[in-house]
């Protein structure tokens, strides 16, 4: 058999086939962002000759390693190189009407790539699954005005790559078997936040017309005054002016990352280390360009694009991202005050919720499940509530299938994806296995990609009820997967 052969309107490339899905990788979707063209919005790809050979995945952002190891054994060690704006492709290549969903991974804007989701299963089940990289940390997020190109752009390079594979995405989908008027963009953590910005960016309007964020939603995004503030503090690591744009542009690649290395370092200690809220390095920046105000705040107001909208998170998403060292009830109670509340009201109204519940309450569990509510539940219930307020359908779910004990994390911070990308089979003794699992993944997959098909994650053996901000519905994502109201509303009213 033939290796498969697409027509993109920059030129042809070759890709593989197996167990009938056609799979394209390292597909560039916009202009090396190197030399003069660092530190600018994306250019479209150069046009080649010939076929294409899109076979491997291309190199990923530089970056940092990971802190966080991948199921089973270490990180993959990918090559980085600055010339990394490409996507891959699986698809069932079937006659243009499939729907899109357009993957964005996460890792804090400054770590991870498009390779390491699998969209093979999703695809399976009837999708065209596009998965792509744009640039992160420094080379992403970096702001300065010394930078500012002919259209006065010196932010959010990163997000304009997103926009940019979105706009590769509508010129190309039908190729490769996909309707361009039916993209679902969807991505977790970064990608779940990436998700929220692009819902408030004018840039992104039309691009897009359904939205999945998990676990990040519409309150992660940096003012330009702190944005500015970082890239002075890694300026001020490299040696190098803020003001110099030209010894930006020359600097080397790895010394970028060095510098913001060092920076992240410095902001760990000041926040995670001692149990505070997460403050991030890099994020989308409020640039009155393509994100004009935080990304909540233009859904609410409707600046955004008015789309169907699944957000969710899950139930345990702090207890991987933070080992809180012993705090005692005055230290807890501290910090809930550090966010502006009453902080003994606050601690008591958690410890009664959770010891009703039967569930430890201890000081160090209260404050790592106020910190999943801060940082993840509470902001997706905003957004469902924002989304719905515009008109537009909203659906909210929970992820709460627990990990094994050995692993001894709960629901944590990206588990989920080992379910509804199916690779949870590749790793049993790290996501559990048996029929209740293979049951949460199809159950899970099912529900995504019947959301991207008709904006409704309802499927025959599963029906999803729409947010309202009255019972505010949600389906638990669990051993049992059934809709809930109200859920936890003591904590949600804190």
């Amino acid at each position: 058999m033939t290796d498969p052969i697409a027509t993109t309107r920059h030129g042809q490339v070759r890709g593989v086939e197996k167990a009938g899905l056609l799979n394209f990788r390292g597909i560039p979707f916009a202009a090396p962002p190197v030399g003069p063209l660092r530190f600018r919005a994306p250019e479209p790809p150069e046009p080649w000759d010939g076929i294409r050979d899109a076979t491997q995945n291309g190199p990923i952002s530089p970056q940092a390693p990971s802190p966080i190891d991948l199921p089973g054994g270490p990180p993959v060690q990918r090559p980085m190189d600055e010339d990394c704006l490409t996507l891959n492709v699986w698809t069932p290549a079937a006659d243009g009407s499939l729907p899109v969903m357009v993957w964005i991974h996460g890792g804090a804007f400054t770590i991870g790539c498009g390779a390491d989701f699998s969209g093979r299963d999703l695809a399976a089940r009837g999708a065209v699954v596009i998965t792509i990289n744009y640039r992160l940390g420094p080379l992403g997020f970096l702001a300065l005005p010394c930078l500012a190109d002919e259209q006065g752009r010196f932010t959010n390079f990163g997000l304009r790559d997103q926009i940019a594979a979105l706009r590769w995405v509508r010129e190309n989908a039908a190729a490769f078997g996909g309707d361009p008027g039916n993209v679902t963009i969807f991505g977790e953590s970064a990608g779940g936040m990436s998700v929220g910005a692009l819902m408030a960016s004018p840039e992104a309007k039309g691009l897009f017309h359904r939205a999945i964020a998990q676990s990040g939603a519409g309150h992660h995004a940096l003012t330009l005054e702190a944005a500015t503030g970082t890239a002075r503090r890694i300026c001020e690591i490299l040696g190098v002016s803020p003001d110099d744009g030209a010894g930006l542009r020359a600097a080397p690649a790895a010394e970028l990352v060095r510098a913001f290395s060092l920076c992240e370092t410095e902001d760990m200690q000041r926040f995670i280390g001692r149990g505070r809220v997460w403050k991030p390095t890099f994020a989308p920046v409020v640039d009155s360009q393509a994100l004009r105000v935080l990304p909540i705040s233009a859904v609410n107001r409707g600046d955004g694009s008015d789309v169907p909208l699944l957000v969710g998170s899950n139930a345990d998403e702090y207890r991987s991202l933070v080992q809180v060292a012993p705090l005692s009830e005055p230290e807890v109670v501290a910090r809930f005050a550090e966010l502006g509340l009453d902080g003994r009201a606050a601690f008591e109204r958690y410890g009664d919720a959770r010891r009703k519940r039967g569930e430890p309450a201890s000081p160090e569990e209260i404050w790592s499940a106020a910190l999943t509510d801060h940082h993840f539940r509470v902001p997706a219930d905003r957004l469902a509530e924002a989304n719905t307020a515009r008109g537009n359908p909203s659906y909210s779910y929970l992820f709460d299938w627990k990990s094994p004990p050995s692993v001894g994390l709960g629901a944590y911070h990206s588990f989920e994806i080992m379910f509804m990308s199916g690779i949870y089979r590749l790793f049993p003794d790290q996501a559990g296995s048996g029929p209740a699992a293979d049951a949460l993944a199809n159950t899970m997959m099912e529900a995504w990609v019947a959301f991207a098909t008709a904006g409704d994650p309802s499927t025959p053996s599963l029906q999803w009820p729409r947010f309202d901000t009255n019972t505010r519905p949600l389906m638990v994502l669990g051993e049992l997967c059934h809709p809930t109201t109200n859920y936890r509303e003591a904590e949600r009213r804190v």
